[in-house]
């Protein structure tokens, strides 16, 4: 599970618009495989969005939008799940929180100055 979280917050530190479709499909379908057989309230829904994930970064025009509020989506559920979670709790949030804030189409200021304090995550404004 540690290569996971690793590499998915490699992506979203290095920005996610640098990070080829491709590679961030294969990145989600190792999610999808880790969640498929966990059975925590909320799990199922991560696992759909998930899934709808993919299927736009598997697609030849993906939808900008719809992968912000997935990810935005994502982000939300994945902090909630971290409060039930057994191990890797402080992992969880952290992903989720960066998941968050990738999704968000319009980041506020205390955001923009946080983003700021942190040049490697770069931020899609728009």
């Amino acid at each position: 599970m540690a290569v996971k979280f690793a590499g998915t917050m490699n992506a979203i530190n290095r920005g996610l618009d640098s990070t080829k479709p491709a590679k961030g499909a294969d990145i989600v379908e190792d999610w999808e495989a880790a969640l498929a057989d966990i059975d925590t309230p909320g799990a199922k829904g991560i696992l759909r969005d998930l899934t709808s994930l993919r299927k736009q970064l598997e697609k030849g025009e993906p939808d900008a939008d719809r992968i912000h509020a997935l990810l935005h989506r994502l982000g939300t559920a994945t902090t909630k799940i971290a409060e039930k979670a057994d191990k890797s709790q402080d992992k969880l949030k952290a992903l989720g929180e960066a998941l968050t804030e990738a999704g968000e189409d319009t980041p506020d200021e205390d955001e923009d100055v946080e983003a700021a304090a942190n040049p490697k995550r770069a931020r899609k404004k728009g």
